[in-house]
């Protein structure tokens, strides 16, 4: 009788799980978010409706074309393998880390689509010293370890350029309400934090 050996290959699945993990964390800060959220709206910019949607189209993308499961997204050494495996855990549990922080910054003003509630404030603390849309940035870094746990690499070459092109949308229409809201002060924030990826220096 033929015997068959199952090969575990644990760095891509603890990565697996980390993503798998960094999603279901994501879907509870949604829902956190929503109820804790205030009721109460000023004004509202519904074109970041079709940021979000192409932004989740992108998510899609990397979801609907995977390649072999535990398997590298393209051939290479296995200490590489093992290298990229522990960067996407890193990078699952940074991007939701700096995502929960940023909610919980915003506290009531959190919402999925661009608006303005009343006694709005400019928040300029915490992860929003860092960037100026924290949880966009948050939110591609779920994208690129998604892609590089489970995608083939030309699926997320395609889901990342519709998340960026989903991401412009959304920044430019918060960022319309900000600027009509807080004038100069919003103006002198964003001289001194960048939209989305940090400055290194």
């Amino acid at each position: 009788m033929m015997k068959f050996q199952i090969v575990r290959d644990l760095p891509a699945e603890a990565a697996f799980v980390a993503v798998l993990f960094g999603w279901l964390t994501f879907g509870v800060i949604l829902l956190l978010g929503r109820s804790r959220g205030a009721k109460s709206e000023i004004q509202r910019d519904s074109k970041s409706r079709l940021g979000f949607l192409l932004q989740t189209a992108g998510y899609a993308i990397a979801f609907l074309f995977p390649r072999t499961y535990f398997s590298p997204i393209i051939p290479m050494s296995r200490v590489a393998e093992q290298a990229l495996a522990a960067a996407t855990i890193v990078l699952a549990i940074a991007s939701v880390s700096f995502c929960l922080a940023a909610a919980l910054t915003l506290g009531r003003q959190w919402a999925l689509i661009a608006r303005l509630v009343e006694s709005h404030e400019l928040i300029t603390r915490g992860p929003y010293a860092v960037v100026r849309n924290p949880i966009y940035l948050a939110m591609f870094g779920m994208m690129i370890a998604t892609g590089l746990a489970v995608s083939r690499w030309q699926a997320l070459a395609l889901g990342i350029a519709v998340f960026l092109a989903g991401n412009e949308i959304r920044i430019r229409s918060e960022e319309k309400l900000l600027r009509g809201a807080f004038g100069p002060v919003f103006e002198e924030y964003a001289r001194r934090v960048p939209a989305f990826l940090p400055r290194l220096f």
